[in-house]
């Protein structure tokens, strides 16, 4: 454990703000969740409208720090391949 004042308080920072980046990592997972299950039950408005919402949610992340850009473009354009994918057949 951290000896003097300032130690602490990064401490402190860093539980408050690893608390917080778990909150919005999960509820990326649980929007990109929801598009694949659409996926499989094959009902492509529904994917679409979770689409949206995921990649908000993603890009929301992107701009408060959680994920890298990168990172959430690659899971939009996999959950959009999966639903282009699903138009297809």
């Amino acid at each position: 454990m951290a000896n003097h004042k300032s130690a602490i308080k990064r401490h402190k920072q860093s539980e408050v703000r690893r608390a917080r980046n778990s909150s919005v990592k999960s509820t990326v997972k649980t929007a990109m969740k929801k598009v694949r299950e659409a996926v499989a039950m094959k009902k492509v408005g529904e994917a679409k409208n979770g689409l949206k919402e995921a990649a908000s949610l993603l890009d929301r992340a992107v701009s408060k720090g959680v994920l890298h850009r990168n990172n959430a473009s690659r899971k939009i354009a996999r959950l959009s391949s999966l639903i282009s994918s699903q138009e297809t057949k």
